[in-house]
């Protein structure tokens, strides 16, 4: 194998292998857990902290008035599980346990809500994007070319989903300019 290869492999753990870095297998994945768990219970608090002021924060300036309002209708209508949810929603799963926060969403049920996300979500993802990372590097050892073209083409649909969700965007602001 070339050098490359052995990079990669010191960066993505073996699907063969019970340990990654010398730690097991399952503990890294109990780590990764407990860091996302920790990281959704610093959004709660700090968003609980700022209240109001999130509107003005940068964070805030950078989402708009509009998104965050959207985002807070959400939790007002599902509350705790608006939480949970929020993990598989790419946008939501950083925004909205800030917003949570500063309505001072239940903290029990937010707790029980992102710790059942973590234990969902986090396994699915590191699972699944080890597995995705390894089945494309088997395929880049066995077809560099096929591996290339995999790539080319992942990268061109990620493009046409932003572009279409540009657009649908530009096409909204058009309408409710033009209402």
């Amino acid at each position: 194998m070339g050098l490359q290869m052995r990079h990669a492999m010191v960066a993505v753990p073996a699907p063969t292998s019970s340990s990654w870095l010398g730690l097991p297998y399952w503990l890294v994945g109990a780590v990764l857990i407990l860091a996302l768990f920790g990281a959704f219970q610093v959004y709660y608090w700090v968003g609980r902290r700022l209240g109001e002021r999130l509107y003005e924060s940068r964070v805030g300036v950078k989402l708009g008035r509009a998104r965050i309002a959207k985002i807070e209708q959400v939790v007002e209508r599902w509350g705790a599980l608006a939480v949970y949810g929020c993990f598989w929603v790419p946008v939501l799963r950083h925004t909205l346990p800030w917003v949570a926060g500063a309505l001072r969403v239940s903290y029990p049920w937010y707790v029980v809500a992102s710790a059942l996300g973590c234990l969902t979500w986090a396994p699915m993802w590191w699972f699944g994007l080890t597995a995705l990372v390894w089945g494309w590097l088997e395929l880049a050892a066995r077809s560099p070319v096929t591996a290339g073209a995999v790539a080319v083409l992942g990268v061109a649909v990620v493009a046409a989903l932003v572009v279409r969700r540009r657009r649908r965007r530009r096409a909204a602001e058009d309408e409710a300019l033009v209402s």
